[in-house]
């Protein structure tokens, strides 16, 4: 009797848009294939942690009740130390959520890609304080400051192994499902903001800045004339088309058996009031690819 395959489960950067993994995750159950090994990066690593200490459920509420208002106190500004934003929620999440401390005690084997800011080599995070794995995969450059952690200072893994195939494969997966929440599947990494409906994550985020930052953000131009990207437009859609590359790239050498692309162009990275609009198309991610998932995980 054949021994059913080790299913690896690489959960992508993504920001909000990561909030996908979370209807990934419920979908998969849905249809009896729940992971054996989770990788992730940056947001995925945020998921994919709370996920194998068995706290999905209060993950999915904290989720979905962030509103425009409550997303400010998400905001803890910082202008020093390599980032705009020191991002303690992550690692306040964590803790409040009660998930073990390490990352050996959780319910299912669990890993965090990391980037090291000195050499640029990948740091896989298998062992350790959760909070600071989590807090060290997701230090988006140039927003969220890098974390020093096991002797180096870490930034965010989407800068080396996007979608961390290779990862779930290292910890013993015969067979890896991957999730990309930063999918174009237009082709399009950025759009020409609305001048009369910004983005409200990005709105947010602007009226926490001081005055004299503001330009960090997009503000409206004179009629007939489309706004100019801001500088967190610029900077996380250079991050977009780098991590585009790199996902492309390390795809070609080591495809996962079913990958799973977002549809989420819409939003951008600090939408994290959108988040059921995040989960649904988690949802729809697996409907659309129910059949080829139970064929290659075998399940009936």
């Amino acid at each position: 009797m054949s021994r059913r395959p080790k299913i690896g489960l690489a959960l992508g950067s993504g920001g909000a848009r990561g909030f996908c993994h979370i209807g990934v995750l419920r979908g998969l159950a849905e249809i009896g294939i729940r992971p054996d090994v989770i990788a992730g990066c940056s947001m995925g690593a945020l998921v994919g942690a709370i996920y194998a200490g068995g706290r999905l459920d209060a993950l999915e509420d904290w989720a979905r009740s962030i509103t425009r208002r409550s997303f400010l106190s998400l905001v803890d500004l910082r202008f020093s130390g390599g980032g705009l934003v020191e991002a303690r929620e992550i690692m306040t999440l964590i803790d409040r959520l009660g998930l073990p401390k390490r990352i050996e005690e959780l319910d299912h084997p669990f890993a965090a890609v990391a980037t090291d800011l000195e050499t640029g080599r990948e740091v896989w995070l298998q062992d350790g304080p959760l909070d600071r794995a989590v807090r060290a995969s997701a230090a988006m450059p140039g927003v969220i400051s890098p974390l020093y952690h096991q002797g180096k200072w870490l930034l965010d893994g989407g800068m080396v192994n996007p979608v961390p195939v290779s990862l779930a494969r290292a910890m013993g997966a015969d067979l890896v499902i991957a999730v990309n929440p930063n999918a174009r599947l237009d082709g399009t990494l950025w759009r020409a903001p609305d001048a009369r409906v910004p983005s409200a994550g990005l709105s947010a985020f602007q009226a926490r800045l001081p005055e004299a930052l503001k330009g960090l953000l997009p503000t409206p131009s004179a009629p007939d004339t489309p706004p100019a990207p801001g500088y967190l437009d610029v900077l996380s859609t250079t991050v977009d088309i780098m991590t585009d590359h790199i996902r492309r790239a390390r795809m070609a050498g080591e495809p996962p058996q079913v990958l799973l692309s977002a549809e989420l162009s819409s939003m951008t990275v600090l939408d994290f009031h959108e988040a059921k609009k995040a989960i649904h198309d988690g949802f729809r991610m697996v409907r659309d690819h129910e059949n080829l998932l139970r064929r290659v995980c075998s399940v009936a």
